[in-house]
């Protein structure tokens, strides 16, 4: 069966992409064993720090009192999952077969599941 890119595909891929930023945040916030923001100047940050760029000054991206990434910042995860969702979905829009790949793995997915779903029926009956 051929899989042809449609606009449902981009809804759930959307979905898929806004769960990847919210696991990046967590990520982010969670692993840092050094403070990202060393000093108050931005550009003694940047230079110093590896995990302080430019995004976090341009985007405000909030850090706790101790410069580490702050986990119950609802900025901070607003920006992650708008930045992996615009990222994802632009990425389906414009590379050349990313969109039918994705579409690929939300059927396969989808198929997985409910295949799944068939067998834990027969198994109950049996």
């Amino acid at each position: 069966m051929e899989t042809e890119l449609a606009t449902w595909h981009f809804v759930v891929a959307g979905f898929v992409f806004a769960l990847i930023g919210v696991f990046a945040h967590v990520i982010r916030a969670v692993s840092n064993l050094y403070p990202d923001k060393l000093s108050d100047t931005p550009a003694v940050n940047i230079l110093v720090s590896s995990g302080y760029s430019w995004g976090d000054y341009l985007w405000g991206t909030e850090f706790d009192d101790a410069g580490y990434y702050k986990l119950d910042s609802l900025r901070n995860l607003r920006l992650c999952v708008t930045f992996s969702v615009l990222g994802g979905l632009g990425a389906m829009l414009l590379v050349d077969g990313a969109g039918l790949g994705m579409a690929h793995l939300i059927e396969a997915g989808i198929g997985g599941f409910v295949d799944l779903f068939w067998q834990r029926i027969a198994e109950l009956k049996s």
